[in-house]
């Protein structure tokens, strides 16, 4: 059993598998730990996966349980469909997309660790504490890879301050006749983020919601109507806003770990594989150039933050202006949006995991001053 490795991987997500996939293709001495016992169990995603996202993953489609075109925004009366004509997003089987990307990771040469915590962390003799089946351990590293999590462990260990916002999210499957092609959005279900409808299959759907207030009481609220019918149900946790820092002392930050989540879809498995590729570069280059400098460690952040850092600072401002919009306000910005003039560049334009180019191009759009007016007004109520 080794007692060093060049690399350690906290977490057996997307994140984290790719991470210690990569490092190990790299001929780094990687061990890759998670404290399940059974990878991707109990899930806390609800599977909405964005063509990027997938392609990301690096798996088969074996995972696959549907693909989408489009989206349905409700609120109210109002109503706005959106198609692109094309595969926007899979809906996926994320116990068994996890698990194939876990298994790549062993494949690559990752030693794996299930069922297996880290207690403690000591930057000092850069030993990382374990327990698990194999008792208690003390293993070194050269570098500490964190992907352990919305509650990061290591975050906390090493002083690293939490995210700024934690959303909660429930979702359960229900028994019920649904069309496949659109996923179904309801910003009013959860005044603090909304609700969804992602079709599994043509009898089956996935329903949710994620906010920050009585999630509880709007979830069943939102299910009423198909509450015999529930099975399945998973809860999860989102954390927003990013860490004032994601890197330390031979520590790289990444995924979920790091709050690097979308506020404007709470999606995170792009952004985590993202953050893992760039992660596993830098850890690589450390240690191939014994430089484990602070400013070395800090290349990471720079790097993660010119893929998509922007994404998620505008993404932010978005998700605070939105939880100042009243219910009313809602209904009329759906009914905006709904104009066929709108929805085509939505349809054009719209990218789950770079909303960016979406935003200015509707900023730029005359037809979309009412709806800016009715933010603007949201968010000038909530400074006076």
């Amino acid at each position: 059993m080794n007692r060093k490795y060049d690399v350690i991987v906290v977490g057996g997500g997307p994140t984290g598998s790719t991470a210690a996939r990569i490092c190990a293709k790299s001929g780094l001495s990687t061990l890759l730990v998670e404290e399940q016992a059974h990878i991707g169990y109990p899930v806390q995603c609800a599977g909405l996966l964005s063509n990027s996202a997938f392609t990301e993953c690096e798996v088969s489609d074996s995972s696959v349980l549907n693909i989408v075109s489009g989206a349905d925004v409700l609120a109210g009366k109002a109503m706005c469909s959106f198609d692109a004509g094309r595969d926007m997003a899979y809906v996926v089987d994320r116990g068994a997309l996890d698990h194939e990307m876990i298994t790549a990771s062993a494949d690559a040469g990752a030693d794996i660790r299930l069922k297996t915590i880290a207690s403690a962390v000591s930057r000092t003799s850069r030993s990382l504490y374990l327990k698990g089946l194999y008792g208690k351990e003390q293993i070194e590293y050269s570098m500490l890879i964190a992907a352990d999590g919305p509650r990061s462990s290591i975050s906390r260990m090493i002083g690293i301050p939490r995210a700024p916002v934690y959303l909660s999210g429930l979702q359960c499957d229900v028994a019920c006749s649904t069309p496949t092609e659109h996923v179904r959005i309801f910003p009013n279900a959860a005044p603090d983020f909304f609700g969804w409808m992602i079709p599994i299959h043509p009898e089956r759907t996935r329903i949710g919601l994620c906010g920050i207030h009585q999630v509880q009481e709007l979830f069943q609220k939102f299910i009423q109507p198909y509450k015999k019918a529930c099975t399945h149900f998973v809860s999860g946790t989102i954390p927003l806003g990013t860490l004032t820092r994601t890197y330390d002392d031979r520590i790289l930050i990444a995924g979920d770990a790091a709050a690097m989540a979308k506020p404007t879809s709470g999606g995170g498995v792009y952004t985590g594989i993202r953050a893992a590729r760039h992660a596993a570069r830098v850890a690589t280059e450390a240690i191939e150039q014994s430089d484990y400098s602070i400013q070395k460690m800090k290349t990471y952040e720079h790097s993660w933050k010119a893929d998509f850092g922007h994404e998620i600072r505008k993404g932010f401002y978005m998700y605070t202006i939105r939880q100042q919009v009243s219910i009313q306000d809602m209904e009329r910005i759906i009914e905006i949006l709904a104009d066929p003039k709108i929805r085509e560049i939505i349809s054009k334009k719209g990218d789950i995991d770079r909303p960016s180019h979406l935003i200015t191009s509707l900023m730029q759009n005359p037809l979309m001053i009412p709806a800016w007016y009715l933010m603007g007004k949201s968010l000038l109520k909530s400074l006076i």
